[in-house]
């Protein structure tokens, strides 16, 4: 058995990505070697090239806030990719708060097909005006996934349902693609790096992750440091519904729960299992901060990630997976770096 590897924390107070990637480019080559895998290296590098120059543009057009950290990323990184992989969100997801006697859990595993992806997260300390926070990320990333604030909040992003479409997946693929091309609005990741940098309490949060326009549809799980700071909001570009604590618990996985599934023509939820995550989620209670809950169907051949926070006791755990099965230590989370 290979041992497992060591989940890196670096303290990057008054720096930003571009220095995260300095420290591990070698790991951000090889993410990026195995995301191109995904159709071949030939083959892989003509997408990256012309997808990079389509998002460079989108960035540009919509005066992006983070194009210039982006785009010295790019130049560092010597390869097409990065404006791509930095305005994707091709991820699927399962988060939840539940209650718990020390203050709302934050539970969260990242799936995403690129290889190696958890072999190589970063748990990262950065400072915005509004405080510090912890961002569990990965080298050559700008945006904000999942992170966690001391005695603020913690929260995840998790790629939302498709928009159902007459033409079927291709047709909405192809839809949902040139109504982004005409907005001006953040991808969710930015806008969520935003708000851990600016807002000051979950309250502030709720309310930028809910009416701050996006590009793409996307749902949020947040969680504060009282006792009934806990929701999920559910995302279109303009449009948000909130669901809160019900019961000790409020669960997501890439499925819309609240009346924005009705709206359009109704939407799809996003594999792996979608529907069986999110039972699977809202039959756990809010005891216990190891990882037993992290098991099928929650953890799927696609699970990269698994992450535990909790905002009121400055809490985080994380753990890297390859599919159900865990590839580096579990991190703890030290005074030193958050």
């Amino acid at each position: 058995m290979q041992p497992l590897a060591k989940i890196a924390a670096v303290d990057l107070r008054g720096h930003s990505p571009l220095e995260l990637l300095f420290l591990f480019r070698r790991q951000a080559h090889i993410l990026m070697d195995g995301a191109l895998s995904l159709v071949g290296r030939g083959p892989g590098h003509l997408l990256a090239a012309a997808t990079d120059h389509a998002s460079k543009r989108w960035l540009q057009k919509a005066n992006n806030p983070y194009l210039e950290e982006i785009s010295l990323i790019a130049a560092a990184m010597g390869r097409p990719g990065a404006y791509v992989l930095n305005t994707c969100v091709e991820w699927g997801c399962t988060s939840g708060a539940w209650a718990s006697e020390e203050g709302p859990l934050l539970r969260r595993v990242l799936d995403w097909p690129f290889p190696r992806l958890g072999e190589f997260p970063v748990v990262a300390r950065f400072q915005g005006p509004a405080g510090d926070y912890c961002n569990v990320t990965w080298p050559g990333f700008s945006g904000v996934l999942q992170a966690m604030a001391p005695e603020r909040f913690a929260a995840a992003l998790n790629q939302a349902p498709r928009r159902k479409h007459a033409g079927g997946f291709a047709g909405a693929w192809v839809a949902g693609r040139l109504k982004t091309g005409r907005t001006m609005a953040l991808p969710p990741a930015h806008l969520l790096r935003r708000v851990f940098e600016t807002a000051p309490d979950y309250l502030a949060a709720k309310a930028m992750l809910s009416l701050i326009p996006i590009a793409v549809p996307a749902i949020f799980t947040l969680t504060g440091t009282r006792a009934d700071e806990g929701c999920v909001i559910e995302r279109t570009e303009e449009a948000y519904a909130v669901r809160e604590m019900a019961d000790g618990r409020v669960c997501a996985s890439n499925q819309f729960h609240s009346p924005l599934n009705e709206t359009e023509w109704g939407w799809k939820a996003r594999p792996i299992d979608s529907p069986g995550r999110f039972s699977q989620a809202m039959a756990l209670s809010g005891e216990g901060e190891d990882f037993s809950w992290f098991a099928p169907p929650i953890a799927n051949p696609n699970s990269r990630l698994v992450v535990l926070a909790n905002a009121a006791t400055g809490m985080l755990r994380v753990m890297g997976t390859a599919g159900t099965e865990p590839v580096t230590e579990v991190f703890e989370r030290q005074e030193f770096l958050c």
